[in-house]
């Protein structure tokens, strides 16, 4: 889709850019999960790998996600200076411009590509390139203004980095990498319908086709709750394939149960500021559910390789 160009004053400087606003051009905290389920997957991958090599593959994941990051914004710097929640990211409040995001995105995803593939294999470094490709390509500049269905597909690049962490350890693509890319994928959706039913003005102001603005709230309820259902059970897979313990099933039993039943108050609500106050709830908790069920999956791993080295 061509992109919408917006001239107010999305170029203009109103002083030297800081520091501080191209570390905001990272999206830190779309980048912290990244970093921390390409660190799961890296330690829970079978085989051995150095710890320098290791803290190098996790910094390299990381400036990879924020390259994809700073491309987003400046792609999406029209909208942003339409919609409410970013309105003061860097570029719309005129502290970076475009080009600048442009040229700081390209430089750091062909850094972060080309240091993962000299310091672990190029597997990995071309499934990081592919990752930042996905993302920035298929889901910023194509998927997110045509399709209601932006998240669903988009939302496989943010659910790469595992399967990126895994592959930088052994090279490999595995079923088991692929369980932990899933649950990342069936996350993504009750995560956002979640913030786009409570911002749903924003993303109609931008023209941005999210999915309760296009096939309305009842039917995003509904896929909510199926989606939220479907990522309860894929959470089991790791201990279905041999990667976790009893610890990691009891936690993923308990959140899953508690993020279904989240999703299925939600599509009880009733119209209005109760479904609002619903739909913030479910959000608000999906944004450390994912966290705990990989915190746990590395916890349970950790546990297990300790206890053989004992035994």
């Amino acid at each position: 889709m061509a992109y919408i160009d917006d001239h107010r004053n999305l170029a203009a400087m109103t002083g030297e850019a800081r520091v501080e606003d191209y570390f905001a051009l990272l999206k830190p905290s779309v980048m912290s999960l990244v970093v921390f389920t390409a660190f799961v997957g890296l330690v829970v991958a079978p085989g051995a790998i150095n710890p320098i090599v290791a803290l190098i593959a996790v910094l390299c994941i990381a400036i990879g996600g924020g390259a994809s990051g700073a491309l987003n914004m400046w792609y999406d710097s029209d909208i942003d200076a339409i919609m409410s929640r970013t309105q003061n990211r860097p570029i719309p409040a005129g502290r970076i411009s475009r080009n600048q995001a442009l040229v700081f995105g390209i430089v750091l995803a062909a850094f972060s590509v080309g240091v993962l593939g000299l310091a672990t294999n190029w597997l990995a470094a071309g499934f990081l390139a592919f990752t930042i490709f996905f993302y920035v390509v298929i889901y910023t500049m194509w998927l997110k203004r045509l399709t209601p269905q932006n998240i669903v597909i988009g939302g496989a690049a943010g659910s790469f980095p595992p399967m990126i962490g895994w592959a930088a350890v052994n090279g490999t693509i595995t079923i088991q990498s692929a369980a932990l890319f899933l649950i990342v994928f069936l996350w993504t959706p009750p995560h956002f319908w979640a913030l786009a039913l409570y911002k749903q003005s924003d993303y109609g102001a931008a023209g941005v086709p999210m999915m309760p603005n296009v096939a309305g709230e009842e039917s995003t309820k509904l896929q909510i709750l199926v989606y939220s259902a479907l990522l309860a059970a894929s959470t089991l897979l790791p201990s279905f394939l041999g990667m976790a313990g009893w610890l990691y099933t009891a936690v993923a039993v308990v959140t899953g149960v508690s993020f279904t039943f989240l999703a299925w108050r939600l599509y009880r609500a009733p119209d209005g500021v109760p479904m609002r106050k619903m739909a913030r709830n479910l959000f608000a908790y999906s944004l450390s559910y994912l966290f705990i069920v990989f915190f746990a999956l590395l916890a349970d791993n950790l546990l297990m390789r300790f206890g053989s080295v004992l035994s």
